[in-house]
């Protein structure tokens, strides 16, 4: 039997900085939203150290994330750490279906779920992640203090990471199948041809994990000082994410060649009463950042309001709250 754990006006999947920011405006406009989502903080969480967000000269990712999240705290959000596994639409409404806290019901769900870490699709590395293999060089960049470690991609989260490893590891090898690095920012480039026991291995590929147990070194299809095999002591694969799109195609939302969701400028999906935010969609091409992402929260809040306020009928138990809704937000 379907437990249901709350009647919501809008539900919002995923506590990064969209999901946050979606429901710091929902709570000021005086709707009911409630958060959910199984990680804290999305990509923000993870990125280190920000210099790029405005009112902040310097801040780790995961305080600001704390922020967003004190302030939506402050409204009386409920906050559910869970992952939200489907959406139903039921008689104008939708019913969120989550992985272990129940059913919600709603009248409209704003989607900031994110995206997924790609993978090499290698064998053992799924069996050795945190077993020297990782996703994620600010979260175990100390780990690897006097160790030897690769880092494979070619973008930001790639150059950073290998500059961050730099402090501890004697040894970090940069891995990238392209010629030349892809979209980084300049001033990044510059610190890591900076770094000097940063090694840049381009046109090269990892295609090998070996060990025993856990990871002991690399086999790449470029051999460096005449051997194609690298002794490491972690590898870190920041190769970008693809949009978490499984639940939108169950909806049936319209997506591009990338399978981000596509959405109007004020968040709006093709499905009525289903908005998204944040590096899910198309709505910032390819500028995947805090600030565009809390951004496209706000407006996506913003549309959500106006859509209830707009089918204040819209499914059978919402209509029967209206008189309380409106004095609410009269």
């Amino acid at each position: 039997m379907t437990t249901v754990e709350g009647q919501y006006d809008i539900v919002i999947a995923g506590q990064g900085a969209a999901g946050f920011a979606a429901a710091l405006y929902a709570a000021r406009y005086q709707t009911k939203p409630v958060v959910i989502g199984e990680t804290f903080g999305g990509e923000t969480a993870i990125g280190g150290s920000i210099e790029n967000y405005p009112g902040y000269v310097d801040i780790d990712g995961f305080d600001l994330m704390m922020h967003f999240r004190d302030q939506v705290v402050k409204y009386d959000v409920p906050i559910v750490d869970d992952k939200v596994t489907k959406v139903v639409g039921v008689e104008g409404c939708y019913e969120v279906e989550t992985e272990y806290s129940g059913t919600y019901q709603t009248q409209t769900v704003i989607l900031a779920i994110g995206r997924e870490r790609r993978k090499l699709g290698l064998p053992n590395e799924e069996e050795w992640t945190g077993k020297g293999v990782s996703f994620c060089s600010v979260c175990d960049a100390p780990l690897h203090k006097d160790n030897v470690v690769a880092v494979v991609g070619g973008g930001n989260a790639a150059a950073e990471g290998a500059v961050l490893l730099a402090k501890y590891a004697t040894q970090v090898y940069l891995i990238y199948r392209g010629s030349e690095f892809f979209r980084p920012e300049r001033i990044i480039v510059d610190e890591l041809n900076r770094t000097p026991n940063v090694t840049q291995l381009l046109e090269t590929n990892v295609v090998e994990l070996q060990g025993t147990d856990d990871l002991e070194g690399i086999r790449i299809d470029r051999p460096y000082n005449g051997s194609d095999e690298l002794t490491v002591d972690g590898i870190f694969i920041e190769i970008g994410a693809d949009p978490r799109a499984d639940i939108p195609k169950e909806l049936g939302m319209n997506l591009n060649d990338e399978d981000e969701v596509i959405v109007d400028t004020a968040m709006r999906t093709n499905v009525p009463g289903i908005f998204a935010a944040g590096d899910l969609t198309n709505a910032s091409g390819d500028l995947k950042q805090t600030i565009t992402a809390a951004a496209q929260g706000a407006i996506a809040a913003s549309a959500a309001y106006k859509y209830i306020m707009e089918h204040p009928a819209a499914c059978p138990w919402h209509a029967a709250s209206i008189p309380q809704q409106e004095a609410v937000t009269a």
